[in-house]
């Protein structure tokens, strides 16, 4: 039997698996697909896990439960792209013929010293069960600093205010506002939301060392009783160790069918590949889907035709009641509509809709 092996069961991962699973797979093809947890976490969600005004029972997506499917979970240590094998933590090496990496991001940290012993982190379940740990564990009146402020930071400081508003929140950011890339609108509608719910906003800081309790905004120190980190992404771990041609923020260069160009027996996806785009649930979710017609048309033989990669937009959330969106590059939406789309794409995300 031929074996696809899709690693990561996240936005792109599941929907290559569910895009094939909807058609037909080859008779002597077999389809596995590796994860470390049971489940999907919805990433994009964890920032109210970590604020606790969801549990995550609330956040996880049911894997597809279908015979041509298999589930392997695991910790993925390295992938041998020459012996085509991919090993593990702890257990058996894995071959495949076609192989799908769809891994993610983790938490950069731009070699400030101390930034990832003495802060904590959003971007997996685990370490976000942790950080939830954490922010319950802060006594009444302490100080929450939030370092980015980008939508993760915006996101978890205004669920922040909603469940513990006896807390100090702060922002803290090196750009002159939250959501810089954003037009000038939203930006603005976001600060004096910020300003109206008392979440402080530092700007124009930038670190130089963070330890226990202290941030140090070069010369000038910064108390806080608790750090979360948000301040930018990079590929996986596994993805990092590959020594191929990557852009500027470590992302592998792919094809026009999302494959390695020395190896086309390889599809990178999601957070893993250099892409036009923002890395996004949405934009994992897209390149999946064209992965899944390519490996369609490889089985029959025909060339794929891929159209181009077409996002919605963003949105985000402040709190339950309140939210922002980009919808194209230029709509902006602001208040309680684009809350109420999120809301309706979360729905979605649950019930396997897209």
């Amino acid at each position: 039997m031929k074996k696809l092996v899709i690693l990561g069961g996240g936005y792109g991962g599941l929907t290559v698996a569910k895009e094939l699973l909807d058609r037909n797979l080859p008779a002597d093809t077999v389809m596995i697909m590796v994860d470390r947890m049971p489940y999907q976490g919805l990433k994009t969600e964890y920032y109210a896990l970590a604020a606790g005004t969801v549990s995550d029972i609330e956040i996880r997506v049911k894997f597809p439960v279908d015979p041509r499917l298999i589930l392997k979970y695991g910790e993925v240590t390295s992938v041998d792209l020459e012996q085509r094998i991919i090993r593990f933590e702890n257990e058996e090496p894995l071959s495949y013929d076609w192989l799908v990496i769809a891994l993610g991001c983790v938490d950069r940290y731009h070699g400030i010293p101390g930034a990832q012993e003495f802060s904590h982190s959003i971007q997996t379940l685990s370490s976000t069960r942790k950080t939830y740990q954490a922010v319950n564990d802060v006594k009444p009146y302490g100080q929450v600093s939030i370092v980015g402020g980008g939508l993760s930071g915006v996101e978890i400081a205004a669920e922040l205010r909603e469940s513990r508003p006896d807390l100090n929140v702060r922002i803290i950011d090196r750009s002159a506002s939250v959501l810089s890339p954003f037009p000038e609108k939203l930006q603005c509608y976001v600060r004096e939301w910020m300003l109206e719910h008392d979440i402080e906003q530092r700007t124009h800081v930038s670190l130089s060392r963070v330890e226990t309790g202290l941030l140090y905004n070069q010369q000038e120190i910064i108390h806080t009783d608790m750090t979360i980190w948000t301040a930018g992404i990079q590929p996986s771990p596994i993805v990092q160790q590959l020594t191929l041609p990557k852009d500027n923020q470590g992302r592998l260069t792919v094809n026009e069918y999302h494959q390695l160009p020395d190896y086309n027996e390889v599809y990178v996806i999601g957070d893993c590949a250099s892409q036009p785009h923002a890395a996004s649930g949405q934009l994992a979710e897209a390149t999946g889907k064209q992965v899944a017609e390519v490996l369609q048309a490889l089985w029959k033989n025909e060339v794929p035709r891929l159209g181009r990669i077409k996002l919605k937009g963003t949105l985000g959330s402040l709190g339950k009641k309140a939210g922002f969106g980009m919808m194209g590059k230029r709509t902006v939406m602001l208040g309680m509509v684009p809350r109420a789309l999120k809301s309706g794409v979360l729905w979605m995300s649950k019930k396997h809709l897209g």
